[in-house]
């Protein structure tokens, strides 16, 4: 088997402000493995806040290459992935998740199966995507809420974290009043204080939040259950849970974590969490960072194991590269064909 990557810069249709940075434009390295006339891809982005430049990816997969190349075929080579094997063991989550993404993909291809059937579920996924509303006024967050909801979205996730906590009180409610049928999630990033979570909690839980994703810094697991035993709604852990140990930490402590495949390593990881959080009162949550649908795909494969989907990173591009998972409409899903099912934009569907 040959890899290759290289990279795609991915522009956001309008920038994103969350309460710790601004996001106009991203690096995408793709990944693409060869074997006997088939290709499967993969895909990771680079990111400031999990210390993955572009440069380190393409230099854990330059590594990576000679090694894949001694594998006779995808399947071994997930096996090996899946075991620990050194090769895979020292990259980086992200780096792994696409690695992995791309040896299903051509596994699939392989075999003729799509990638949710290898991993056993028997109909396609599908599932509502939560679709985001950055750090805005209220005035063009109610514009932006009422837009979507008319295209179908019943899910929305609103970004908290201003210097003025009135000034997200104010965006919320505004979102509220114009998709009034719309489920509404909210997202500080992190950006509360111990001290005034608790006021806060409750004043979004009478404004209709259903959940908050991180409310306070990560760093103490701790601080974010004893929040959560008192909250009046959901709190889902997503900087506080990166990999494993993090989500076993929590079950049971926490109402849901966000299982993010650039953040745990990939859909093996995801379904390993998933099994861990089984039965625990803990839920699951599938999340993204900013992607194309290549790096969407195979988190969507996985829908079905997770109580919410906020799988809209493509959705935020100026351009997508790659398409097959929809979700214009409010609904991401895969399809019957093999591998991922995503092509390159504009090709055949």
């Amino acid at each position: 088997m040959k890899l290759r990557a290289h990279t795609v810069r991915l522009r956001l249709a309008e920038p994103l402000r969350i309460s710790r940075s601004v996001l106009a434009a991203r690096d995408a390295v793709q990944v693409t493995v060869r074997h006997e006339g088939l290709a499967g891809h993969g895909e990771v982005v680079a990111s400031t806040y999990l210390e993955l430049p572009a440069d380190l990816i393409h230099r854990q997969l330059g590594r990576l290459g000679p090694s894949l190349a001694r594998y006779p075929g995808p399947e071994p080579a997930l096996a090996g992935l899946r075991r620990g094997a050194a090769e895979f063991a020292v990259l980086a989550p992200g780096v792994r998740a696409a690695a992995e993404s791309a040896l299903l993909d051509l596994a699939g291809l392989r075999s003729g199966t799509p990638v949710h059937r290898m991993l056993g579920a028997r109909t396609p996924p599908a599932a509502a995507t939560a679709r985001t509303i950055g750090i805005t006024d209220p005035v063009r967050a109610a514009a932006t809420a009422a837009r979507l909801a008319a295209d179908g979205f019943a899910l929305l996730k609103v970004k908290a974290g201003s210097a003025d906590r009135r000034e997200d009180i104010a965006r919320v409610g505004a979102v509220r009043a114009a998709a009034p049928g719309a489920r509404l999630l909210l997202d500080p990033n992190g950006a509360w204080t111990p001290e005034e979570t608790p006021a806060l909690l409750r004043e979004f839980a009478d404004l209709g939040v259903e959940a908050v994703e991180q409310p306070v810094a990560p760093g103490r697991p701790d601080l974010l259950a004893a929040i959560a035993a008192r909250s009046p709604l959901p709190v889902i852990a997503d900087e506080d849970a990166v990999g494993f140990e993090d989500a076993v930490r929590l079950a049971g402590h926490v109402h849901g974590v966000n299982i993010k495949l650039a953040k745990c390593g990939g859909v093996g990881a995801a379904l390993r969490i998933c099994e861990a959080l089984r039965g625990s009162g803990t839920e699951v949550m599938l999340g993204c960072l900013t992607a194309s649908s290549l790096g969407i795909a195979p988190a969507v494969h996985l829908v079905d194991h997770a109580r919410w989907v906020d799988l809209d990173g493509h959705l935020l591009l100026a351009h997508d590269p790659w398409q097959g998972i929809g979700g214009t409409d409010g609904r991401v899903r895969t399809t019957s064909r093999p591998g991922l099912g995503v092509t390159p934009a504009g090709a055949p569907a």
